[in-house]
């Protein structure tokens, strides 16, 4: 099986997907940031000293969704024609989930991995002044669909 996004010559190269036929595809990914006890308090409470934490990380992930490209020099540029960020309150932090989807010729998984890693990032950024150990864990794809290889999902996936 040869490596689709290098040349004859073994440099890299975005792969050339004109030919192909526009389908509806959708991607999940899960990632986890985990935290103290008092950002976790702060964090239900809504007393987070940079205020709230959870609405300027939804729209983050959803702001990465759709930069994806920018940031991946591979990436095609595609329309993403939704994306989500759902958070959730875990006793030891916070459970990101984002799903994106398309009607294009590639899929959307590293929207959705970009997603979760930004959204991530910016709970980490906005309570790093309230614990430094902050943690950012197991970013994955969990389920797939669309496009040649058809629908995926992740064994053993489940809500954290």
């Amino acid at each position: 099986m040869s490596f689709t996004h290098l040349d004859a010559s073994g440099h890299a190269r975005m792969v050339d997907v004109t030919a192909k036929q526009p389908t509806v595809r959708s991607a999940t990914a899960r990632g986890f940031v985990r935290c103290s006890a008092e950002i976790v308090a702060a964090l239900r409470d809504g007393t987070a000293p940079k205020g709230d934490v959870l609405a300027v990380a939804r729209i983050a992930g959803i702001q990465a969704a759709k930069a994806t490209p920018t940031l991946l020099p591979l990436a095609h540029v595609i329309g993403v024609h939704r994306a989500s960020v759902d958070l959730e309150i875990l006793d030891d932090g916070v459970a990101v989930e984002a799903t994106v989807g398309t009607a294009d010729r590639t899929g959307v998984e590293m929207e959705a991995l970009t997603s979760v890693s930004v959204a991530a990032l910016a709970i980490v950024d906005m309570v790093k002044g309230m614990d430094k150990s902050v943690v950012i864990e197991d970013v994955r794809i969990v389920a797939k669909s669309g496009g040649r290889s058809g629908d995926w999902v992740r064994p053993g996936s489940r809500r954290r």
